[in-house]
């Protein structure tokens, strides 16, 4: 399993970008997968999750209607839409998965196995 996240960066309140994760090694057809994020010196936690098995996707309160997650399996790679972003957003958000976890909403409250290396966003005010 491989995950590759890129996408980050710099961006002013207000702004969006989107993330990608590129998986390898495992077909997006049966896994859940999602996005997390830890800023410094706080815990990590999930912004959204997908079930690939029948796309159903859950998304916390506190980026619901800001954070979109959808999925391209021909090019193998799972999106996260961010728009309004603000500087609490900042954090490095990871990729994440478990081959043995179907559930989205149980993939983002539980921790994934296998993780991509992160990318950093920062969103300045």
């Amino acid at each position: 399993v491989q995950l590759v996240e890129s996408g980050g960066g710099l961006v002013q309140a207000g702004g969006s970008l989107r993330l990608s994760c590129v998986a390898s090694g495992f077909t997006l057809n049966r896994p859940a997968i999602g996005w997390f994020r830890q800023a410094p010196g706080k815990e990590r936690e999930a912004v959204s999750c997908l079930s690939t098995n029948n796309d159903i996707t859950y998304v916390p309160d506190f980026v619901k209607g800001r954070f979109t997650i959808s999925i391209d399996r021909s090019k193998s790679t799972v999106y996260l839409q961010m728009d309004n972003l603000r500087p609490e957003d900042t954090a490095v958000y990871y990729c994440g998965t478990d081959l043995g976890q179907f559930s989205s909403y149980a993939l983002c409250h539980r921790n994934p196995t296998d993780w991509g290396q992160g990318t950093q966003v920062t969103v300045s005010s």
